[in-house]
């Protein structure tokens, strides 16, 4: 699948991570590219194939995911005025000064992204991304490329395997923002798990940009600042989905809440 930089900006990808930009890399693909660079193999063109070597979880497939991302990566790849002065203080104090200029104007248009589509499953050594275009800039994107697919495609393959052992019948919610790998690993997950089968997650924030249904429970706090039932203002609960949620009044002995 080829990218399409088609004018209508509703279609387009977009980052959701600011995070996400050209120095979210390693220090490595910068001395590379000044490396290419110096050897004027600026216009070189290359082409990069991404894969990975084992499925996750011991398991016998992988759902690729992240793909999205990593267009929106390249379609909005610019190196700012900001990272060139921060670049000009951490590089060796001999780095030719038209380096900079060169990463200033540097961008993504010769650059071409084929992929399989986004949660096909997938298997180990086989290219999910193939990456073409100028040497340098094709380096500069591989740390960034990586992080956007592994970590999405580790989700979603464990989400798959949750319903594989669920069955198609039972409803999976997914919970796990409180515990997730810091803000963007948790928004990020709830997207992945319902690519890998989730029906619906508690994560408000995922909601609002993906589309994902939410739904929840309630939390113990909310249980133990009861101290009767006399603190309960009503103790039927109609149901909203009366197939799954039955109504039910609400009782136990004295002393038990």
């Amino acid at each position: 699948m080829s990218e399409n930089r088609g004018d209508d900006l509703s279609l387009r990808p977009r980052v959701v991570n600011s995070l996400v930009q050209p120095l979210m890399t390693d220090l490595y693909q910068i001395t590379m590219c000044y490396a290419y660079w110096k050897a004027g193999k600026r216009a070189e063109m290359s082409v990069f194939d991404l894969f990975f070597r084992r499925n996750p979880f011991g398991g016998e497939y992988t759902i690729f995911a992240g793909l999205e991302q990593c267009l929106a990566y390249l379609l909005e790849f610019k190196i700012s005025q900001s990272d060139i002065e921060y670049l000009q203080t951490v590089l060796p104090a001999g780095t030719d000064p038209e380096f900079f200029t060169y990463l200033a104007e540097m961008d993504a248009s010769q650059v071409e992204l084929h992929a399989i589509p986004e949660g096909s499953v997938v298997f180990p050594r086989v290219p999910l991304i193939r990456v073409h275009g100028p040497l340098p800039v094709v380096q500069l994107m591989e740390t960034t490329l990586l992080t956007l697919v592994n970590y999405a495609s580790l989700i979603a393959t464990n989400a798959a395997r949750f319903r594989q052992a669920a069955g198609p019948e039972a409803r999976l919610l997914e919970f796990g923002l409180r515990r997730a790998q810091g803000p963007d690993g948790g928004v990020s997950a709830s997207k992945y798990c319902y690519m890998g089968g989730f029906d619906s997650t508690s994560n408000v924030l995922a909601g609002k940009h993906f589309g994902i249904p939410i739904a929840g429970t309630h939390a113990h706090a909310f249980v133990s600042s009861y101290q009767s039932l006399d603190g309960v203002a009503g103790r039927t609960l109609a149901a909203c989905e009366p197939r799954l949620v039955p109504v039910r009044d609400w009782s136990c002995p004295a002393g038990e809440l």
